[in-house]
């Protein structure tokens, strides 16, 4: 602390592919308003640059995990994701983000709120977003958390430790249902859609039906004025088809362009998150995505050219930097599907641990 500055504990860890700050629950202040204050002022927002905080001028480097040891039985950790924008002063809790997740494990057995096991430890994360659960296993030979190693994901350099997570019960986590509108297809605008959530909201929709192939850069797809305000008008549709009301405000659903895949994968995805494009494509976005794969008739599986689906398969969803693969198993011996399983493999690494310092007049009413 200095005579104008407060400085407040803190950790940065790149989780998967995107990068944030990660904090203590008990280190935050406890009035919303004035832990969104202070946020905004430890990330620099909104400034297009985030100059002037930590924020790295775009939403997949503008984001905070908040973690608290969890009261909840069987549960280590409770992890709430907030979504600092760097273009307007706002933090969002509307959507989960299982990049960051990738790093509460590691996060969690750095600060003492979980002991760590001599090989690999669990960690059992609570998903205060979605209200969900997934199990993190962290590599921690001789009990420390091991960063190096073998793994390597896309939009990363580099190998790293592998971080599987498991995720349970996320199906509907945000609109009720796995399929919210209740059906594989819907007909919104002219354009055929799949709406999903299977731990992130998304609309599936064929690359093709705006004019494009699919495989167009971020950059590119960002420039097209035409395509963008197409997009954003069925999304406005779906949301309260989707039961999220009006999305106007919100961060979801997410927009996923499919193509059919040309490295190797099942399907090729460019999404919208909710303005801008990906680099890559998010975690629970993937999953949501290789769901919409396992379902017989749904813009995913008509594009991945599956004309049969059976209850398990692992499905490698391409995106701009690369691919990510998502362990699935869907039950569809009831006639509505049910998943069983979504399991992937994460990486994420500690960046920095000490405290970052923000103005008095931030914090002051803490």
């Amino acid at each position: 602390m200095t005579n104008t500055q407060v400085a407040v504990p803190c950790s940065v860890m790149r989780g998967g592919t995107s990068k944030g700050l990660y904090f203590l629950a008990d280190d935050l202040p406890a009035d919303r308003a004035a832990r969104d204050r202070f946020l905004l002022a430890a990330m620099g927002s909104p400034d297009a640059r985030e100059i002037d905080g930590m924020g790295g001028g775009h939403p997949l480097t503008s984001k905070v995990a908040v973690v608290r040891r969890s009261e909840r039985v069987g549960t280590d950790v409770d992890y709430l994701f907030l979504q600092v924008w760097p273009d307007r002063a706002e933090v969002s809790d509307q959507q989960n983000c299982g990049n960051i997740l990738a790093g509460v494990g590691p996060f969690a057995i750095e600060r003492g709120l979980v002991a760590a096991q001599d090989g690999v430890t669990s960690v059992s994360i609570y998903m205060e977003n979605t209200q969900s659960q997934a199990t993190a296993l962290v590599q921690t030979p001789g009990g420390l958390v091991e960063y190096a190693g073998d793994a390597r994901i896309d939009g990363v350099p580099g190998t790293h430790a592998p971080i599987i997570i498991n995720f349970e019960d996320v199906a509907g986590s945000s609109c009720g249902s796995l399929l919210p509108t209740g059906n594989v297809i819907d007909i919104v605008d002219g354009i055929p859609v799949t709406c999903i959530d299977n731990g992130m909201p998304v609309v599936c929709l064929s690359a093709a039906d705006f004019g494009i192939t699919g495989y167009e850069s971020p950059t590119e797809l960002e420039a097209n004025v035409e395509l963008k305000a197409r997009v954003e008008a069925i999304r406005l549709a779906v949301g309260p088809l989707m039961n999220l009301g009006d999305v106007t405000n919100k961060t979801v659903p997410k927009m996923s362009l499919l193509a059919p895949a040309r490295d190797g994968g099942l399907v090729s995805t460019r999404t919208f998150i909710p303005h801008r494009v990906h680099e890559s494509i998010g975690v629970l976005g993937a999953v949501s995505v290789a769901t919409a794969c396992m379902l017989e008739g749904s813009v995913a599986a008509q594009i991945a050219g599956l004309d049969e689906v059976g209850d398990s398969l692992e499905v490698s969803v391409e995106h701009p930097t690369g691919f990510f693969t998502v362990q699935m198993e869907v039950d569809n011996s009831s006639g509505s599907p049910v998943v069983v399983t979504s399991a992937l493999l994460r990486t994420a690494r500690m960046l920095m641990s000490g405290s970052v310092y923000v103005l008095r007049s931030a914090w002051e009413s803490k």
